[in-house]
């Protein structure tokens, strides 16, 4: 059997989750379908953090267009190497392809749907056209939650639900499980300005994220602990020091959010590296007392497993596929409730047995997840 792949994702060079999804796949397809030959399409030159393993049954085709790759160049070196089965990782499906090509399609997520005051105008149309395309024409889809497989029914009610399989992403904690490095810890705690202990949020920083709720809970969470105690004891309380680290590249529309974190009162406690290397996120992650995710919309949700894998205290917002894909090992807010939020943290920060209870039913719920059970279930699913 021949299966056609779109890789081009894989050559950006922002690493973001769709992203880690394909590569992680193509680490595992090779070796778990000998008799199959995988075309992996792409368009310039791969990030070297996301080149795919080379195995024997694995034919990368690296073919370069100005405009409109996918639906263009893409399109056609397909249409000529007439596999049996296309994937396309993302929701854009080509126009232009045989009859008899039967086509899968992996749908991440409909944010743009709910909150489409969150997209800038261009991508928005770019989104909702692809996406209506790939959903109505594909033969069959991937879902990667059953929150997303809800939101695909909710939206396209004619699809019918039999045709929507859901096959959660995996996981690979290396960066994330490696033993605490103290001295590469505070190294990288000086470089970043990061004092005692800090709260940590990890992500792309743009609205939907809903990062400027955490800058409220924490401002509430500083400014109360601040009015109940003296002006002795609070500079030498450990929330006197207490930071916020957002560490993420800017998005769309993260403005918003570089202002709001300028006009806090304690905007000197708030500290924004922009993108880091992997290894340092891990390390990021293993030191931060709490772990704060308040996204407003998920597909999946992938931090979460990176503070399980941490061991890091995760409080997370209860909206999508927050809970689905958490379990147990987290405690969940209305993204809404800033009170709620500020007060959560708080109780993570003081009690010693919450901390050991999260951290260990979080290290439960990881084991749920691994990125060779997704491979071999997607290529289940694209071959049947």
């Amino acid at each position: 059997m021949k299966i056609a792949i779109s890789a081009a994702d894989l050559d950006h060079e922002r690493i973001d989750g769709t992203r880690v999804y394909i590569f992680n796949l193509l680490k595992h397809f090779g070796k778990l379908d000998l008799q199959s030959e995988f075309l992996i399409y792409h368009k310039s030159k791969f990030n070297p953090e996301l080149t795919p393993p080379e195995f024997s049954n694995y034919k990368i085709i690296q073919k370069s267009f100005p405009i409109l790759w996918t639906q263009i160049r893409f399109a056609w070196e397909v249409w000529k190497e007439k596999p049996t089965v296309l994937w396309m990782p993302m929701a854009a499906l080509p126009y232009l392809r045989r009859k008899n090509l039967k086509t899968v399609v992996t749908i991440h997520d409909l944010a743009f749907k709910y909150f489409p005051q969150y997209f800038p105008p261009k991508d928005l149309r770019k989104l909702n056209l692809f996406a209506d395309y790939s959903i109505r024409q594909a033969d069959k889809i991937i879902a990667i939650s059953q929150a997303t497989k809800h939101d695909i029914i909710k939206f396209y009610p004619e699809i019918d639900a039999n045709k929507i399989q859901v096959i959660y992403h995996g996981f690979s904690p290396d960066v994330f499980s490696q033993a605490r490095d103290h001295g590469k810890e505070q190294e990288l705690k000086n470089k970043l300005g990061i004092v005692g202990e800090y709260i940590l949020y990890s992500g792309a920083l743009q609205p939907r994220k809903n990062i400027e709720k955490l800058i409220e809970a924490f401002d509430l969470l500083k400014s109360r602990k601040q009015k109940e105690l003296s002006s002795q004891a609070w500079e030498l309380s450990s929330f006197c020091a207490l930071k916020l680290v957002l560490a993420g590249e800017k998005a769309w529309l993260a403005e918003s959010i570089e202002k709001k974190a300028r006009n806090s009162v304690y905007s000197k406690d708030i500290i924004m590296p922009g993108r880091l290397k992997f290894c340092d996120v891990g390390c990021l992650f293993r030191g931060a007392s709490v772990f704060v995710y308040p996204s407003l919309y998920e597909g999946f949700g992938i931090t979460i497993l990176e503070a399980y894998a941490a061991g890091v205290p995760l409080i997370t917002a209860d909206n999508s596929s927050l809970r689905e894909i958490g379990g147990e090992g987290a405690l969940y807010f209305d993204a809404q409730n800033t009170a709620q939020l500020s007060t959560q943290i708080e109780q993570v920060l003081i009690s010693k047995d919450l901390q050991i209870e999260l951290i260990a039913k979080g290290r439960e719920q990881l084991k749920e997840f691994s990125w060779e059970k997704c491979a071999q279930e997607t290529l289940e699913y694209l071959k049947n």
